[in-house]
């Protein structure tokens, strides 16, 4: 009968405990010492339960009410299970007689309980009620059977009583301390799953607002992740290049390199930059430089590659004015030697030979003989223009005035070609500041490269125009045979030209006068339909 009392004891007294901490999970995650007097209020309901259902034997009643005191001492400290201990005590009294050492005991127990708390104060919880149960033990022995003389005779009985109490503790500690490691392990989980949150949104945060492209390339070359740069960068939706092979957007001719660059790197596991051409969703080619990262997987082979591109049109663009003005550079000294070392020695020939023309009368290839001495003449005069320090003399001109006076010097040899010269403007005037000769040296170049590209005649259009920001647009458009499109970048450098007797140092100068006026050149042509060149000025304040 003892037994199975006991056993209903502990049933009760366990799912008193896991209720709670079950109850718990599902509200906020509070920690038990941020809850420590209602737990101790709740332990108490407990003990009044347990003692409702102590065991009466010869006028005296036995419970475990002092599992719960333990377990409230030993996890939440002297307040809690002093209050636990209350609750037991009156519950106790009013339950049956024999108050005296009913009262003894509990002073003893919650004496002896807050000292043995205070010197096992760093001690894990599980310890603390080990020492807490043993204290109970010895002051059990001490005063039931041998002070107080309740069944001096049965130590079997009192045996049986501390055994049950015992497991009763141990079934709370091992409740408590389930779940405690539970929640610890759901806390930690809940962190970790924050952290990788934090960590996931920070790392988007920088891929999806960077302007370099990032995508992350697979074994099979299929790519898994794009950037959304891409959409900024190149205009397509990143939905749209997931569904193509990455290599149907890389220039033709940069596909061989790519796909021999990425298997080396699948086998050689090294990291790698390469530069490729990638097709803008307009239809042109964006240059980028890639670096190239391979990502190991757990078998030590490369799973993945991780691909940061970076546009570097602009730079491209740089290197290619760096280049144009060492050029510039390297005909500026070869014109300053040239012009002193050929034009002396070329005006005495060309004296001679008409000297000989004047006594000897013409003779063949005479006049052949001075054209060429001319040309080469030419040819001098314009290195000189680019070697020699000029004379600039800045003035407030007005630009319509310029053309009109330069389609006048030109209107005989364009009436000579049957091209007609049409002058049209925006507005009567329009004024800039510059050095009138140059720029009447760039419009001379331009037109008359024009009526060189029109043998068969037709007209040329010069438009005038206010640009924005304070800038006027002159426009020169012939009827020519045109210029392939791939060549107009071309045009400019030196020594460059498409004419047979050219000597590709006329759009030099050009584009060196338009720049030291801080304007800019343009040239749009197609092939058969004719060219337009567009000169791009400040105004004069």
């Amino acid at each position: 009968m003892f037994l199975l009392d006991y056993i209903v004891n502990l049933s009760i007294f366990s799912l008193m405990v896991s209720t709670p901490l079950v109850i718990r999970s599902f509200s906020t995650q509070k920690s038990l010492n941020q809850l420590r007097l209602w737990v101790g209020v709740y332990a108490g309901i407990v003990s009044i339960l347990l003692v409702w259902l102590s065991i009466q034997q010869e006028g005296y009643s036995y419970d475990i009410r002092y599992a719960p005191i333990i377990l409230v001492f030993a996890y939440l400290g002297p307040l809690a299970g002093t209050i636990t201990g209350s609750f037991a005590l009156i519950a106790r009294l009013f339950s049956s007689g024999h108050w005296t050492p009913a009262i003894i005991g509990w002073l003893l127990i919650m004496t002896s309980f807050t000292i043995i708390h205070f010197l096992t104060r760093r001690s894990m919880p599980a310890k603390k009620c080990l020492y807490l149960y043993i204290t109970l033990v010895v002051i059990y022995f001490i005063t039931v059977p041998f002070i107080f003389h309740v069944f001096p005779n049965k130590p079997f009985f009192h045996l049986q009583y501390l055994i049950f109490v015992m497991l009763g503790v141990i079934l709370g500690a091992l409740l408590i301390e389930s779940y405690e490691r539970l929640h610890r392990i759901i806390l930690e989980r809940k962190k970790m799953e924050k952290s990788l949150a934090e960590s996931e949104s920070n790392y988007r945060l920088i891929a999806e607002n960077t302007s370099d492209l990032i995508m992350v390339m697979e074994r099979d070359h299929s790519v898994s992740y794009f950037s959304t740069s891409h959409e900024l960068v190149l205009g397509y939706k990143g939905m749209k290049l997931e569904k193509f092979e990455l290599c149907k957007f890389i220039h033709p001719e940069d596909v061989g390199t790519f796909k021999d660059t990425i298997e080396w790197m699948f086998e050689n596991k090294e990291s790698i930059s390469m530069e490729f051409r990638f097709h803008h969703k307009n239809g042109y080619w964006i240059e980028f430089e890639s670096r190239c990262m391979p990502v190991e997987g757990e078998k030590d082979t490369v799973e993945h590659i991780v691909i940061i591109s970076r546009d570097i049109s602009e730079r491209k663009q740089a290197e290619e004015i760096l280049l144009q003005s060492e050029k510039l550079s390297i005909v500026g000294e070869l014109a300053a030697g040239v012009a002193h070392e050929i034009r002396n020695p070329l005006t005495t020939i060309k004296g001679f030979i008409q000297l000989y023309k004047k006594d000897m009368g013409p003779i063949e290839y005479n006049e052949l003989l001075l054209s060429e001495l001319e040309r080469i003449e030419t040819i001098t005069s314009e290195l000189l223009s680019l070697g020699k320090p000029q004379a600039v003399q800045l003035k407030k001109t007005d630009l319509r005035d310029l053309l009109e006076n330069t389609l006048e010097l030109l209107a005989p040899q364009a009436l000579m070609n049957n091209i007609q010269l049409k002058l049209m403007f925006e507005d009567p005037e329009y004024f800039i500041i510059c050095e009138r000769n140059q720029l009447k040296q760039v419009f001379l170049n331009l037109l008359k490269n024009s009526i060189e590209a029109m043998p068969d005649g037709g007209e040329i259009h010069v438009h005038l125009k206010n640009g924005s920001n304070g800038t006027v647009i002159i426009s020169v458009r012939d009827e020519g045979c045109g210029i392939p499109e791939e060549l107009l970048p071309r045009l400019g450098e030196p020594f460059y030209t498409l004419k047979e007797k050219g000597t590709g140092l006329g759009l030099m100068i050009c584009h060196k006068l338009i720049k030291q006026h801080h304007g800019s050149i343009h040239y749009q042509s197609k092939v058969g339909e004719g060219t337009r060149v567009e000169i791009t000025l400040p105004l004069g304040s």
